[in-house]
């Protein structure tokens, strides 16, 4: 059997990068009555997006077809863009759909991104990342293809561009580290879905998964203290036992109330 699609390190998509904007205008419009192909063959046809070129609006088609399951996993991000909810607090939740399915941001914001923050490094460049890409094969993804040299650069400066659109960096051809901080309502969204994943609540404060919003376990449970305090969710802590009461089910549920 091959290796799932999520498990698939693949340099297109990454290449092309995070197309915030243009993924929230056409979730925004999505049509949950019709299919996948239906509401990209519109996309297509009609351009809501103004892409200036063919070939970009084939490829932004070809990207989202590749990165979501609007009628599955990532209904709820569609259902928040539909009623134009805050970019702000979407971008944190489109950041997190990304990487359910795409092996090589979400290994690089926790294995390679998220290590140069906690050592305090003040300066990020393309050129530093090139070990870590030659060697993906060690961190557990198959490549689709053999990359050249030119890829990996390109693989490289692609992770870093998405990573300051995404607001976790700052700069150009020198990177450095954003003070970065989730929207309460991210911070809630994520830590729903999380608990979809894992029900242990102490596993839930220390999950690697808040690395890619740069949060230590620390960060996070100065953060639930704080929404504790203001009455957003229960949480206490007695020694090592940890105990987290959310306001909903789960991530889809809290994403209704959201848009209530």
């Amino acid at each position: 059997m091959g290796a799932e699609r999520k498990d698939v390190v693949s340099s297109f998509t990454l290449i092309k990068g995070a197309m915030i904007g243009e993924t929230y205008t056409v979730f925004s419009a999505w049509n949950f009555e019709k299919s996948k192909k239906e509401n990209l063959d519109l996309l297509r046809r009609d351009n809501p997006i103004g892409a200036k070129t063919a070939t970009w609006l084939r490829d932004v088609a070809w990207v989202l077809s590749r990165r979501f399951d609007p009628a599955g996993r990532d209904r709820p991000l569609v259902l928040l863009a539909q009623h134009r909810c805050d970019l702000e607090v979407w971008k944190p939740l489109l950041l997190w759909h990304i990487t359910r399915d795409e092996f090589l941001l979400r290994d690089f914001l926790l294995n390679w991104l998220y290590p140069r923050f906690d050592e305090g490094a003040l300066n990020i460049t393309a050129d530093e990342i090139g070990p870590y890409l030659r060697g993906l094969g060690k961190h557990g993804g198959p490549v689709e293809h053999a990359w050249t040299e030119a890829t990996v650069n390109r693989v490289a400066a692609g992770l870093l561009k998405i990573a300051t659109d995404f607001g976790l960096l700052t700069g150009t051809q020198r990177r450095r580290f954003a003070p970065y901080h989730l929207p309460d309502a991210s911070f809630l969204y994520i830590l729903h879905a999380l608990r979809d994943q894992q029900a242990n609540p102490a596993k839930l404060v220390t999950s690697p998964e808040w690395r890619m919003y740069l949060m230590r376990p620390s960060d996070v449970d100065r953060e639930l203290l704080r929404l504790h305090q203001f009455r957003r969710l229960e949480y206490h802590v007695a020694g090592s036992l940890v105990q987290l009461k959310l306001p909903c089910d789960g991530a889809n549920q809290y994403a209704e109330g959201m848009v209530a």
